[in-house]
């Protein structure tokens, strides 16, 4: 199997020759501009940052790809999904607020802005992909009903996965709200009765007929016709229907990869990693703590599995260490005589189990040509 390549630049520039302009050579130098754009709908799929967090990649970034977009005939919006948990991202109104105020809005992109499960997160299509723990996948309708799909990924440490680059953006971050559900979790969703106000919405809401109120007007749901959708959880206002979390790390990263085959299944895509900013953890939080690896540059490449790999190793040859970050006071972890940066912060979790699985189900390679541009 030929390896696949992975186009790289670094952040130096020079009078006339600007980092957007280096972006946009970069993913031309791609072939960026082999896919037929013409006529069709593009889901360029960022993450707009939970507000407070600061390191999410810049929306001027997302501009010139839109641009570039639109003069190769494309008809190109920036999407992404409602949150599981509650916070400014969990519907669209406040999502589409937060997006804006990070600087998201379509006078800065020069495109629409869409949230690709709807108002509440329960609008999606249903993806079959028949993979180890994935049958059908519940993907925003926005998303799954592009013709074409571009990732543009802040490349970062993450909690639950080691790391966050191209593979969580499209998988986790494509799925409704109860697709997000069940990438989180084994089980089905549990009600705090003492949160619960006997609204009754989500008993209107449950397709199975699952959930009734009980004679205190609290919601009960019955398991034996709850399949997990997660719609209640989507559509409760006061946190009483919520995510039991206790799906194993790897599980979890392995059905994040079987959500972006689905995301990407039978569409042209293309992907943009942006190596800096390196937080420890996810763009999901309200802040952003000291980078655990310098800046570093801008990789792209077609295959989602092979750039994802192609930065980390990037990172884990880095030899700088900013001062006061977290790496500093962890124990150091070491694979093949460097430094597992990933690992090293989040020693509970295995950054390689995404990208095996990956690679195995068919989303990629982890061989891969580095081209420097």
């Amino acid at each position: 199997m030929a390896k696949s390549k992975v186009y790289f630049t670094d952040f130096k520039t020079k009078p006339g020759y600007n980092m957007l302009d280096k972006l946009e050579n970069l993913v031309k130098k791609a072939g960026i501009e082999t896919i037929d754009f013409k006529n069709k709908f593009v889901a360029i799929k960022v993450h707009f940052g939970e507000p407070g967090n600061l390191a999410y990649i810049r929306p001027n970034y997302v501009a010139r790809i839109v641009k570039l977009i639109k003069s190769l005939g494309g008809k190109p919006f920036v999407t992404d999904a409602n949150t599981l948990y509650t916070g400014r991202r969990s519907n669209a109104l406040d999502h589409l607020e937060a997006a804006y105020e990070n600087g998201f809005n379509p006078l800065v992109l020069g495109c629409h802005v869409i949230i690709a499960d709807g108002l509440k997160g329960t609008e999606y299509r249903e993806v079959e992909v028949n993979l180890k723990h994935t049958q059908k996948a519940k993907i925003g309708s926005a998303i799954a009903d592009a013709d074409i799909v571009i990732s543009m990924n802040h490349f970062k440490g993450h909690e639950m996965t080691g790391f966050g680059g191209a593979i969580k953006n499209i998988g986790m971050g494509s799925g409704s709200r109860g697709g997000k559900l069940f990438m989180h979790s084994s089980s089905k969703p549990v009600i705090k009765t003492s949160k619960c106000v006997g609204c009754g919405m989500c008993v209107k809401s449950c397709a199975q007929l699952a959930i009734t109120l009980n004679e205190k007007k609290k919601a009960v749901i019955d398991y034996e016709k709850c399949v997990g959708c997660g719609q209640c959880v989507a559509v409760c206002q006061f946190e009483a229907a919520t995510v039991k979390w206790d799906e194993a790390a790897s599980i979890a990263s392995e059905k994040i990869a079987e959500y972006a085959y689905a995301v990407l299944k039978d569409k042209p895509n293309f992907h943009i990693n942006f190596i800096m900013n390196i937080s420890p953890d996810c763009d999901c939080w309200s802040h952003n703590d000291i980078p655990i690896a310098p800046d570093i540059g801008i990789a792209a490449s077609f295959d989602p599995v092979a750039l994802d790999k192609a930065c980390v190793d990037l990172v884990n040859s880095s030899t700088f260490t900013p001062a006061g970050s977290v790496l500093e006071k962890s124990k150091h972890i070491e694979v093949d005589g460097k430094i597992d940066r990933f690992k090293s912060v989040h020693p509970d979790t295995d950054w390689q189990v995404a990208l095996k699985h990956a690679q195995e189900i068919g989303l990629g390679s982890l061989e891969y040509e580095l081209v420097k541009v």
